[in-house]
């Protein structure tokens, strides 16, 4: 039995509202900017038609993206690198948790209003139900990791260090530029929800560009490319 394609009662085609999802998600831009992008190539639509977009179409390429990815067993378990940043919801401070792996990817993503063992715990609890346990885990000297560690029976896994963890503290940087594009967010529910696909999305086009050589890089954007665009066809 075929598959129904999510785009069918969609008036607009599948290569547009793939093109905004992609520009929104992946760029600094805001619905605005997405808007008049399109403009300029001839498609006359409205931000908030790029806004609902984005919430009907992002969670699911992230899906699919994170679904070919662990069929594929590209997630990574030889070493994580576990760090939290601040995150301001309606003047209230919150901490968005990530764990990357060695190559920079971000493997999980989770919000919550304290950074205490508890959520500590129930972090690193939902990153191991994905992804399975890791071999080493590098973290800053917070506390709470190496207290949700030891519950967990992986203290002697916990790896500390100045420098050690500027992979992840790095992996912050394009979730930041895009938080100023939507100046901040309103709900815990939504910037869960823009943190999980910003991190499908960017580890999809992230073709490590100083590591490899102008034609690798070429071959590999175009093809990260044309998989984005087969995404849910149905």
């Amino acid at each position: 039995m075929t598959k129904r394609s999510p785009f069918k009662y969609f008036k607009t085609s599948s290569e547009i509202i793939r093109l905004a999802v992609m520009m929104y998600v992946r760029f600094p831009l805001s619905l605005r900017n997405v808007e008049d992008l399109l403009h300029e190539r001839g498609v006359d639509v409205s931000h908030e038609t790029v806004r609902f977009w984005w919430h009907r179409f992002g969670p699911m390429f992230a899906g699919e993206i994170r679904k070919r990815r662990i069929e594929g067993l590209k997630s990574s378990r030889w070493r994580w690198h576990l760090d939290e940043m601040f995150v301001k919801i309606n003047g209230e401070q919150h901490y968005l948790w990530r764990a990357v792996d060695h190559e920079g990817e971000v493997l999980e993503s989770f919000v919550t209003k304290t950074r205490d063992k508890k959520a500590a715990l129930k972090f690193l609890k939902k990153a191991m139900k994905k992804h399975g346990r890791a071999e080493t885990l590098v973290t800053d000297k917070l506390r709470s990791y190496g207290a949700a560690l030891k519950d967990l029976g992986m203290a002697d896994r916990q790896e500390t260090g100045r420098w050690l963890n500027n992979r992840a503290e790095n992996s912050h940087l394009p979730f930041r530029r895009r938080e100023r594009a939507m100046q901040r967010f309103r709900r815990m529910r939504s910037l869960q929800k823009f943190a999980a696909v910003h991190a499908s999305v960017s580890n999809h086009f992230n073709q490590e560009r100083s590591l490899s050589s102008r034609d690798i890089f070429k071959t590999n954007r175009t093809a990260a490319l044309a998989e984005w665009r087969g995404l849910c066809a149905g």
